[in-house]
């Protein structure tokens, strides 16, 4: 019945709104997951593969969208009366021949809605992910960095046929290898043809009469691989690197996914980096803060630099290392080192100490404070 029918928007994932790029880009990926080549014996895929088929065939045709925006599903149910026949019945869906495998061919091979080999056509392989943790000074410089992760591959044993050695896989005489069979039923506009995955060969096309051992039949088998990774200069926290091939490997043919590998950076005990300039607070003595000075400052590769403190110099006073920072990733183009100078103040004076520099104090006068005087000038005179 119609009002059982979930929203088709809702069932592409897509808004009311969507353009027909983006109800084909929703329909393709999530045809292909729910696809029976993807999940062979798997009814509640089928179920989800015919209901994404269904919306798409809906909402890709500009005139039976503009019928299901105005009428919703009693635009194409016969039971709704008055407006399923107003549109034609069920030839609202392109007649009573209408197939959904063939939107599905029409994009992932198979000739534009040809009823061929659909069981054996090219699928990608899935996409893989790991995780690697570098250092601060790792990432600056880049690294090599050996990766662990697992992924899908052809079985070695069977090369992939899901047959034990010695032993093919025959064509399943159902579905005569197409993977799927048209079911044809009466309704009470005529007969319609739907198609639905081959119950015999579960959708695969093939009938293997002795299963690999290795594999138990599927053809592909779950490894665990290590790979050694150039982990370029520059690259900043949770960036990823993309192997291009080295994922999962494709069905009958197709492509092997990609591995996705993302980049943990520790954080650094005297470093912090926003883009490709890092910063660093250096501490510096009251007299070296009054009377200038020459120090040595830290930089990358666990080295120091000589910095000059003018005579003066305030508590957050920012000094500037030119090309001294982190390459940028894309163009090795060096940022800066900002040094942020923070004056100490002395604790656990001696009496002498203190005696010292309250005579200091005094000999200061107010030339030597006008900030201050400036500042409780603007308290006291608002």
């Amino acid at each position: 019945m119609a009002e059982n029918k979930r929203d088709y928007y809702e069932v592409l994932g897509v808004q009311k709104s969507a353009g027909e790029d983006e109800i084909k880009k929703a329909y393709r990926q999530l045809a292909k997951k729910y696809h029976p080549d993807m999940n062979p014996g798997d009814k509640e895929a089928e179920v989800k593969f015919k209901e994404v088929n269904e919306a798409y065939a809906v909402l890709s045709d500009a005139d039976k969208r503009s019928k299901y925006d105005r009428f919703g599903h009693a635009a194409f149910d016969p039971a709704a009366g008055g407006a399923g026949s107003g549109f034609g019945g069920f030839g609202g869906f392109g007649g009573a021949d209408f197939d959904f495998g063939d939107i599905f061919s029409s994009f992932f091979g198979g000739g534009g809605g040809s009823r061929g080999n659909r069981a054996n056509m090219p699928v990608e392989g899935d996409d893989v992910a790991t995780r690697v943790t570098i250092s601060f000074e790792e990432a600056a410089f880049g690294c090599k960095k050996e990766v662990n992760f697992a992924r899908i591959e052809s079985c070695g044993e069977c090369s992939g046929t899901g047959a034990e050695k010695g032993t093919t896989a025959e064509t399943c005489q159902s579905c005569r290898g197409t993977g799927r069979v048209t079911v044809q039923q009466q309704t009470m506009l005529g007969y319609m043809q739907t198609q639905r995955p081959c119950q015999n060969c579960r959708g695969t096309g093939k009938i293997i009469k002795t299963p690999c051992k290795n594999c138990n039949g599927k053809g592909r088998i779950k490894i665990n691989k290590k790979l050694e990774v150039n982990i370029p200069a520059g690259i900043d926290n949770m960036q990823n690197i993309i192997l291009r091939g080295q994922g999962s490997a494709g069905l009958n043919g197709g492509s092997a996914g990609d591995l996705i590998i993302e980049i943990r950076v520790k954080e650094d005990r005297i470093f912090t980096r926003e883009g490709n300039h890092i910063y660093c607070d250096v501490p510096i003595t009251f007299a070296e803060a009054a009377l200038g000075a020459d120090i040595d400052v830290p930089v990358l590769g666990g080295k120091t630099e000589k910095l000059h403190i003018p005579e003066g110099t305030q508590s957050g006073a920012s000094f500037t290392l030119r090309g001294k920072g982190i390459p940028n990733v894309n163009t090795g183009r060096k940022g800066d080192i900002i040094i942020t100078a923070v004056v100490e103040t002395p604790k656990n004076l001696s009496s002498k100490q203190k005696e010292l520099l309250e005579a200091f104090a005094q000999s200061l006068g107010e030339n030597n404070t006008k900030t201050r005087q400036s500042f409780f000038s603007k308290l006291f005179n608002k």
